[in-house]
């Protein structure tokens, strides 16, 4: 799972002091409920919906081309409530994923093509395969690979888990390089 090397064109993307990369062609709505903790990147195509309910995203969190960031709602008295989403340290979100969790664990990993449905909870140190349809109100334990469609538990992962995705989101955004 060794990341390579990266090149982005430097002016296609905007650096924050914090050293967040955001695409000048992501789509980011309600930018004053979105907070980015630092050295995280959103890439191309990616939207995130802060003007339905704050995003709070961790650091190190990698965020892959035409992603769809939405928060999650609950049905309250006939109408919708949206909830804050909240998206931990060093996360990875494959391509072409729609992430509707209610919440996302640190070293979190989630493959391309997924879809996180609303009220979802991913706990820390978990993996979804990709091409995997999560479920409403799906909780994915510590330590464990879902897969499928419906997504389902595949295997419990071991305790090193921590520090390879952790790793790997640092290697990502290091590998991450300005041409």
């Amino acid at each position: 799972m060794e990341p390579v090397k990266i090149f982005y064109v430097k002016k296609e993307y905007l650096e924050t002091h914090t050293g967040n990369k955001v695409s000048r062609k992501a789509s980011v709505k309600g930018t004053q409920n979105i907070h980015l903790s630092g050295k995280c990147i959103i890439s191309p195509g990616v939207m995130i919906r802060g003007d339905l309910a704050p995003v709070k995203i961790g650091k190190n969190t990698i965020i892959r081309e035409d992603v769809v960031v939405r928060p999650s709602y609950k049905r309250a008295k006939g109408h919708l409530k949206y909830m804050t989403m909240h998206i931990g340290d060093y996360v990875y979100i494959g391509e072409n994923s729609i992430i509707c969790a209610a919440k996302i664990g640190n070293n979190v990993y989630i493959g391309k093509n997924c879809i996180i449905s609303h009220r979802c909870v991913l706990k820390d140190n978990s993996r979804v395969e990709d091409n995997t349809i999560l479920h409403p109100d799906t909780e994915v334990p510590p330590f464990t690979l879902y897969g499928g469609h419906p997504g389902m538990y595949k295997s419990d992962l071991p305790d090193s888990t921590i520090f390879i995705h952790t790793e790997f989101a640092q290697g990502f955004y290091n590998k991450f390089i300005a041409s």
